[in-house]
């Protein structure tokens, strides 16, 4: 056995712990302090961490010997990346690993938006019997604007254009020509908006991305869109989000993530069309062991220094 030790900060489904104790000493160490996270990590060649804990640039500084970090996962947010990279540490993630779950959670999404699902559910439990107050729409023939095509935009195209979806993509990083090879009609940004009866968000955040979804882009998309966001929730302004909804510009959101988590009660938690879940659109248990099994192969060929699929630094 490698006398490579990794540190587990968050824990990691076992058919990823047992690729990894084929050849290193693994400390399973789920819910670790952060204090202690910065007392113990100097002893570790490689640390995985889920969305929990923090690599801070002070915690890198005490990784004497870190050699790779890895996000079991897409968002590497709580991960220093400019102090990875002063200190030669290789940052890699698992992004492809949830993109089904993802991708078929946008699709509930869109769905129960379109017909007020959790709404008419809680009257009903509630002892009332609404009909006419949920009156829906069709998904058939409607246009859906994908912002990010990537592995989840890609699979989401498909699963929508099987129920007759037409969908439109932009993406900040691929170009016309790369997007229509995946079978979507490649717009610009500002015609997505035009045209969409529901958008889609599926682009990390970055100092471009950081509030995509403002007061100005609302004002430009189609009366009475309906939008989904899974990915990290600073991408959307809440404010100006909840005017939308409160002038009927937006007819309804389905979002996953938040700007603060958990949110709270907010104006824009409470508003009855919101649909708002405790960021579980990657939650799946196959999507659990497809990260862990590729997270936990992409940690040990960065040690071995093997080519890697998913290097971020």
């Amino acid at each position: 056995m490698q006398t490579w030790r990794i540190l587990l900060a968050d824990g990691l489904e076992q058919q990823g712990q047992e690729i990894l104790r084929q050849e290193c000493q693994v400390d399973d160490r789920k819910g670790l302090p952060a204090a202690e996270l910065l007392a113990i990590i100097a002893q570790y060649d490689a640390v995985i961490l889920g969305g929990n804990s923090t690599l801070t640039a002070e915690v890198l500084r005490e990784g004497k010997k870190l050699r790779v970090v890895g996000r079991a996962g897409l968002g590497v947010e709580n991960i220093d990346l400019a102090a990875a990279a002063r200190q030669v540490i290789q940052v890699v993630n698992a992004p492809a690993a949830a993109a089904p779950a993802v991708a078929e959670y946008t699709l509930g999404a869109i769905l129960a938006l379109a017909r007020s699902l959790p709404r008419a559910d809680a009257t009903i439990k509630a002892g009332l019997w609404l009909k006419k107050e949920f009156q829906g729409v069709e998904i058939q023939g409607k246009t859906l604007g994908v912002i990010g095509m990537g592995q989840v935009g890609g699979r989401l195209n498909l699963l929508a254009g099987a129920l007759g979806m037409q969908v439109s993509g932009y993406d900040p990083w691929l170009g016309a020509e790369e997007i229509s090879r995946l079978g979507v009609e490649a717009v610009s940004l500002d015609a997505l908006y035009r045209r969409a009866d529901f958008i889609s968000v599926h682009v990390p955040l970055t100092a471009e991305t950081r509030g995509l979804l403002g007061g100005q882009a609302f004002a430009q998309m189609k009366r009475g869109v309906r939008i989904v966001c899974t990915m990290p929730g600073r991408l959307v302004d809440e404010t100006a989000l909840l005017g939308a909804l409160e002038s009927g510009q937006v007819a309804g959101a389905a979002l996953d993530v938040f700007a603060s988590e958990p949110p709270g009660m907010t104006g824009l938690v409470a508003h009855p069309n919101v649909i708002a879940t405790p960021h579980i659109s990657t939650q799946t248990e196959e999507a659990g062991i497809r990260t862990a099994e590729d997270i936990a192969r992409e940690v040990l060929a960065a040690l071995r220094g093997d080519p890697l699929r998913w290097r971020i630094v």
